[in-house]
């Protein structure tokens, strides 16, 4: 299969350093030798990176010719790179998510017949309300947050880069978690170290989220996908919502914490989550709040997307199940909290 020479954006991150190893391990079975270039803004990962052989340049994604420079010579790009978080600033979310992109955009595009994967999000389709089976075509509403919109216009923007002749692929994989989560349960359990974890809504919620290396493994899937695949957007997850509510019990119960007891109804967790959205923009002015109608929405709806698509285009099929990537999770942050 000879040479192949990939870059990855936001190789210091949860996803972008998990596809680093996997490259670095087998080559992802894209090529005999693939040459690693990774690029982020963590030097501590960097170095750990460089230990596993591939080449670690620190590199700010809003530096277009910095980011030109790493395009330079590349077969692949996966730009896994970005600003997430249900809260901050909408010009540092524009500036990573929006002309982070564009550069990559501009960096592919001076190399003629590199093939970009791009990495977005399903967050396009909240709008608050409980949604079954999302297509990639489902309409989007009007943004809620300003990661959400910063998103869907580096979306646009890659869409006109193939329009224009770039080979891009857009992924959006939903709710990363698994050894390493930054994110997801994280958060969970530092509101159940608080005690300030309520049951929101009813309740019997699912979670349809996605197994770390699955999302690796669609990220190789796009990379080897032919040139059908050209131009489309994906969902991925695991393909097996569970109820989310029992998880956070189990995690509770493995770290010897209090359950969630009493239960918030989900319209007065919203006011809450706007009282405190307003306190964080007109007084407090710094940090996140405890609760954001995002998060509220998140932890209180059924979202769960249909990945048909993904499985017959790219030949994606998601090889651990939530409940066996869950226990993988769990014994993962045992050790850490242990050591």
């Amino acid at each position: 299969m000879g040479r192949l020479r990939v870059l990855v954006t936001g190789a210091t991150g949860f996803l972008g350093g998990r596809l680093c190893a996997r490259l670095a391990e087998d080559g992802g079975g894209l090529a005999d030798e693939v040459e690693v270039t990774a690029t982020g803004r963590r030097r501590d990962k960097g170095a750990e990176l460089e230990a596993l052989g591939c080449r670690f340049v620190a590199a700010d994604l809003a530096d277009r010719a910095a980011v030109m420079a790493l395009c330079e010579g590349q077969d692949l790009v996966v730009h896994s790179g970005a600003l997430s978080s249900p809260w901050g600033r909408y010009e540092d979310f524009y500036r990573a998510n929006v002309i982070g992109t564009e550069s990559v955009l501009a960096g592919c595009q001076a190399q003629g017949g590199a093939r970009l994967v791009h990495v977005s999000t399903p967050s396009l389709y909240f709008d608050g309300r409980e949604a079954w089976n999302l297509h990639e075509d489902s309409p989007l509403p009007r943004p809620r947050t300003s990661y959400i919109a910063t998103k869907r216009i580096a979306e646009e923007r890659v869409g006109e880069a193939v329009s224009e002749g770039l080979e891009a692929i857009i992924l959006r994989p939903r709710g990363l978690y698994g050894p390493g989560d930054p994110a997801i349960f994280p958060r969970i359990v530092a509101a159940l170290e608080a005690g300030r974890l309520p049951i929101l809504g009813r309740g019997d919620n699912l979670a349809d989220i996605t197994y770390i290396d699955n999302v690796v493994d669609a990220l190789l899937c796009a990379a080897r996908a032919g040139p059908e695949a050209v131009g489309k957007i994906y969902n991925i997850t695991n393909g097996d919502p569970v109820p989310l509510w029992p998880l956070v019990d189990r995690l509770a119960d493995e770290l010897r914490l209090a359950r969630p007891r009493w239960r918030l109804p989900v319209p007065v967790a919203l006011v809450v989550a706007w009282l405190l959205e307003v306190l964080h923009s007109t007084v407090v002015r710094g940090g996140e709040p405890r609760m954001t109608r995002y998060s509220v929405a998140v932890l209180a709806r059924t979202i769960t997307l249909d990945i048909g698509a993904a499985r017959r285009e790219l030949g994606y099929a998601p090889r651990v199940t939530t409940l066996e990537g869950f226990e993988r999770y769990l014994t993962w942050l045992k050790s850490q909290r242990a050591g």
